[in-house]
């Protein structure tokens, strides 16, 4: 029997409270929204939305990661959704598809940062 508690993520991924805005590439709708991520790895963020989203939904995310001048931007895909059980809020699984290389490494940067700090507590 498989242990269901061994972790299958490839980054390691922590919690924070940091604002995004993401834009729907499937939609005509230009606007952004802006939503707080829940956590955030190099290989994706997790994030609230009160909109459902389509697994078949391509987002472009622009991030805040408080250690950078800029925000970060990607490319990503909608990798799981979830209806939160109270009011009409949706807890969304993103994973990165196009990042830049510089970009990649704020992220990491960020990770490795909070990470240390962490332990160091």
């Amino acid at each position: 029997m498989a242990d269901m508690n061994v972790e299958r993520r490839k980054f390691a991924r922590i919690k924070t409270r940091i604002p995004l805005e993401y834009k729907n590439l499937r939609t005509k709708d230009k606007d952004t929204k802006g939503v707080l991520a829940k956590d955030i790895s190099e290989g994706g963020i997790r994030f609230l939305s009160s909109e459902f989203l389509s697994l078949a939904n391509r987002l472009v995310v622009a991030i805040n990661i408080p250690t950078s001048a800029r925000q970060v931007k990607a490319i990503s895909k909608i990798a799981w959704i979830k209806k939160l059980p109270a009011g009409d809020m949706y807890e969304v699984g993103n994973q990165f598809l196009e990042i830049s290389k510089e970009d990649k490494q704020e992220v990491a940067r960020y990770v490795k940062a909070v990470c240390d700090m962490n332990i160091a507590i």
